[in-house]
């Protein structure tokens, strides 16, 4: 039962959160309109918010679990995937480029998992880190696309097409620093098994 309790702590639940907004996510977009857009920006937001936080907490108290390890990078990588893949058909990012970013989660997956199979962990590093975070803030200025009437029926004109581009300035950004930590774990890759 300990066992069971333990898997349950709140930074596991905040991470299986982040999970259960993918489809959430998808489906918004799948129906895509300015307050679709919009609801998508608000949860993929909250979700990436719990990013930080549930590892926060679980250092923080001390309840870091092998669950969390698997669940919390897989998170990222859907809710990351699955909002890029949507907004492909929406004309907002290169298809070229989340094919870029999918094949270096695959591959940096198959290598750590290899290394793992030999009893060798290549930590997280930095680089992923940041790559994370700027893919995260591109995809919400990604969705927020459109004019919003924000306060008392104002339009803020100034925001479109800004954070459009912020956002797709910011991708890029993200996607260089993709291939160079995927570059960054396939030289300590070959380092450890050169050996």
């Amino acid at each position: 039962m300990a066992a069971k309790s333990q898997l349950l702590n709140l930074p596991n639940i905040l991470t299986l959160s982040r999970i259960a907004a993918v489809p959430l996510v998808v489906i918004l977009l799948l129906f895509e309109s300015r307050q679709n857009c919009l609801w998508a920006a608000v949860i993929f937001t909250a979700a990436a918010m719990t990013d930080w936080l549930d590892g926060y907490l679980a250092r923080k108290w001390g309840v870091v679990t092998v669950l969390g390890k698997f669940l919390d990078p897989l998170a990222d990588k859907l809710i990351v995937m699955a909002a890029l893949i949507m907004l492909i058909p929406l004309d907002r990012v290169p298809a070229w480029a989340v094919f870029v970013i999918l094949a270096r989660e695959l591959i940096v997956s198959g290598i750590r998992s290899i290394a793992s199979t030999e009893g060798i962990v290549i930590a997280a590093s930095d680089l992923g880190k940041y790559k994370t975070i700027f893919q995260m803030v591109a995809i919400v200025g990604l969705l927020l696309h459109y004019r919003y009437h924000w306060f008392f029926g104002i339009e803020f004109d100034f925001l479109y097409p800004s954070l459009h581009n912020a956002g797709l300035f910011i991708f890029y950004i993200s996607l260089f620093l993709t291939v160079w930590s995927g570059a960054d774990y396939f030289l300590k890759f070959f380092k450890v098994f050169a050996k």
